[in-house]
């Protein structure tokens, strides 16, 4: 159960929109955007975070969302690994994928994009946070400089979401009932 329960019903008139559009977007409104509501200017710059990393497209949503599948689980936040598994299947990416993340390396279900990705993802999500220019580099044969900002943007966003849900021990939402969720290695 969460550290903090949040509430389910917004007092101010951006937190009744937000709850709004959270339930239109995903079906309910997600516990971390209830626990975010108690305190306004987080849920502000938590919203118009949110709505300029699905505004940024310059990289495909598939290999940024599997980046963020592989940085929750590396957290073990268990709601983000339940919503980005979620979203996972939405974009395209595999069972056959999720199931074998925490062995991307050896897979052979993952492109040598992919494992780019996931490589770059891994050294972000690390502490201390180190890049070898290795890791680096490889991103170079697929993205070009806006792009790697993009996904950098995209995996650091999701170390914030997943550490802060992580630390306030937010559940899973069900939002891949019955589905199979990556869990830590």
């Amino acid at each position: 159960m969460a550290r903090i329960k949040g509430i389910n019903k917004g007092g101010s008139l951006f937190t009744r929109i937000t709850f709004f559009f959270s339930k239109r977007k995903v079906g309910k409104i997600p516990t971390p955007v209830r626990i975010k509501a108690l305190h306004s200017q987080i849920l502000k710059g938590y919203g118009i975070m949110e709505i300029f990393q699905e505004k940024a497209t310059k990289v495909s949503g598939a290999i940024k969302i599997l980046s963020q599948v592989r940085v929750a689980t590396l957290i073990g936040c268990p709601f983000w690994i339940d919503i980005g598994s979620a979203v996972s299947r939405k974009l395209g990416i595999t069972e056959e994928k999720l199931q074998d993340i925490n062995n991307y390396v050896s897979s052979s279900v993952f492109s040598a994009e992919e494992k780019a990705v996931l490589r770059y993802a891994d050294a972000m999500t690390n502490t201390p946070v180190e890049i070898p220019d290795k890791i680096f580099q490889k991103l170079f044969e697929y993205y070009n400089d806006s792009q790697i900002i993009e996904l950098t943007s995209a995996i650091a966003w999701e170390n914030y979401r997943a550490r802060f849900d992580h630390a306030l021990k937010v559940e899973s939402d069900g939002f891949s009932k019955g589905a199979f969720c990556p869990l830590p290695a």
